[in-house]
């Protein structure tokens, strides 16, 4: 998912660090009970569609407006949904579903298994440009569907339908991973009405999930209702979500305290210190999914796959104080990174081998961008972008200072005014730049760290490995964890392929973030998913 930043997605993402634009959403909350929750938001960067919502703004609009075959429970357990059962055969190269009775859209039209099979094309189908497209690669028949002079409705050869209730996947290879995958947004259906016009339909959706879009009055707010439809284990505890817009959390923030917002899960910078102490709120932190950092793509000169290049990555990484910049700019409400997942996924470890790159040694650092210099010398200013519209500004300062006093050279910040233009700069193919990079888990499993952002069928636009690098080695291990069929085993091969990631650096690992929120007094204690957003349809209000 294109969620880098957050995401989303994390991302999405994720749980990521998109802020929001200073609506006030109250007067839609006022028409529709008391018991409507009014949350922070942003404005999502695309339409509201499975193939296309990627970023954390679209992502936690979309999760409460679809459902998807599984669901997923606050510590990474499976739950189905829309399935009533994935069964594969016994090399995990085909899966058959079948379909819970009873399932509607919001219009009335029954879930069929065409609509997932014909969503699903829809999505990988390069000719649509979807953003969620890289989740369907392991399906037979994606890569013809890249080719450019594919048709649009072209379907995924890999995709059958047996009947109404009843489908199978053929992979491209053995992949036991991929039902943990289902839950993620991409995998939800659309109803026949959708393929008429996707973008139009991504602006007033018909979905299948807890609520279902009333209004989205663009940069202001987000107002979404129960949806009566709905047939699985989500069912509201409130009479709806309206999601208010804003461009800085600080708004969002005071407006928690005044009592004009009810759920925050984005903390600003200036109130990191103080906001699990403060009086006029309820504070939740707990561990979260979130991995953070930044990319350095690897066309950027000085830096590419060889050896001055890695050099000047394990430098850098190395010049980092992550310790000092979590406990003095995030207040321990981040912890420094050891590995490219989170503590919460499985496969997580703090003891691979390389990770002391990792670890802040200025001497070392030194003399590694000593050896690069010798090579080629170092010119040119070291830019770390970044969305603005977020509170990263504290921490790339600190960052690039550190550059700057390690190494002696210009090291600044690139900040881009919104979310929207700094995710359309990365999506551009060609960033000149390092760029910060957040991922919130999608589904519980090292496969959507590790795959989504770094295998090389996710490069070249086709995923969210952005900075475009690719290692056959490092493929090759996925490919095996992905053909077991034990958990364990799998996450020795994962490991193995982050002890290669170590080296290579295609992203320097800074800290995981915590799930954070904060509410007003007379809103229930918030749960988060595994992915740490909000569970919206478990909160209420006294």
């Amino acid at each position: 998912m294109n969620k880098r930043f957050i995401a989303a997605g994390a991302a999405l993402c994720a749980a990521v660090m998109l802020l929001s634009g200073c609506g006030t959403g109250s007067s839609a909350s006022s028409t529709a009970g008391n018991n409507v929750i009014r949350a922070y938001g942003v404005e999502p960067q695309n339409p509201l569609t499975p193939g296309d919502s990627g970023e954390s703004g679209g992502i936690q609009v979309a999760d409460q407006i679809y459902s998807t075959l599984i669901t997923y429970n606050s510590d990474g357990s499976i739950n189905n949904e829309v399935a009533k059962s994935i069964t594969p055969n016994d090399d995990a190269t085909q899966f058959t579903i079948t379909l819970n009775d009873g399932w509607k859209f919001s219009d009335g039209t029954p879930v069929k298994a065409e609509n997932f099979t014909k969503a699903w094309s829809y999505a990988a189908n390069g000719a649509n440009g979807a953003k969620n497209a890289w989740c369907f690669s392991a399906i037979k028949g994606y890569d013809e569907l890249q080719d450019k002079s594919v048709a649009s409705d072209a379907q995924l050869s890999g995709l059958k339908v047996v009947d109404d209730k009843t489908f199978t996947v053929e992979m491209n290879k053995p992949n036991s991973m991929f039902p943990k995958e289902l839950g993620y947004i991409a995998f939800a259906p659309v109803p026949d009405s959708a393929f008429n016009d996707m973008k139009a339909f991504g602006q007033k959706p018909v979905t299948n999930g807890p609520y279902k879009l009333q209004s989205w009055d663009h940069n202001k707010t987000i107002t979404l209702v129960k949806n009566p439809d709905y047939n699985g284990p989500r069912k509201p505890k409130n009479d709806g979500v309206t999601f208010q817009l804003y461009t800085k959390p600080d708004s969002a923030y005071a407006d928690v305290q005044s009592g004009n917002l009810d759920v925050l899960s984005t903390i600003p910078a200036s109130a990191m210190k103080s906001f699990q102490s403060n009086p006029k709120i309820n504070a939740i932190s707990t561990p979260g999914s979130s991995f953070q950092g930044f990319t350095i793509p690897v066309a950027l000169e000085h830096f590419g796959m060889n050896e001055e290049g890695r050099l000047r990555r394990q430098a850098i990484s190395l010049a980092i104080n992550r310790e000092q910049i979590t406990d003095k700019i995030f207040f321990k409400t981040r912890t420094p990174a050891t590995d490219f997942l989170a503590p919460v996924i499985s496969g997580y470890s703090d003891s691979l081998k390389g990770a002391d790159v990792l670890k802040h040694n200025e001497a070392k650092a030194k003399k590694l961008w000593k050896q690069a210099d010798a090579i080629a010398p170092f010119s040119g200013t070291f830019q770390l972008a970044y969305n603005a519209d977020a509170d990263h500004k504290q921490w790339v300062d600190a960052v690039c200072n550190q550059l700057k006093n390690t190494f002696g050279i210009d090291a600044k910040g690139l900040p881009f005014p919104t979310s929207a233009e700094y995710y359309d700069s990365l999506d551009s193919k060609t960033p000149t730049f390092a760029f910060y990079t957040s991922w919130s888990a999608d589904w519980p499993s090292a496969d959507d760290f590790l795959v989504t952002l770094y295998a090389s069928s996710s490069a070249d636009g086709n995923g969210s490995n952005t900075g475009n690098y690719k290692n056959p080695e490092f493929d090759a291990l996925l490919d095996k964890a992905a053909s077991t069929t034990s958990t364990d085993e799998a996450n020795k091969y994962y490991q193995q392929s982050e002890e290669i990631l170590l080296k290579d650096l295609p992203t320097i690992p800074l800290w995981y973030g915590n799930a954070n929120a904060v509410t007003t007094k007379n809103v229930s204690k918030i749960q988060f998913n595994f992915n740490a957003l909000p569970t919206y349809w478990k909160i209420t209000k006294s």
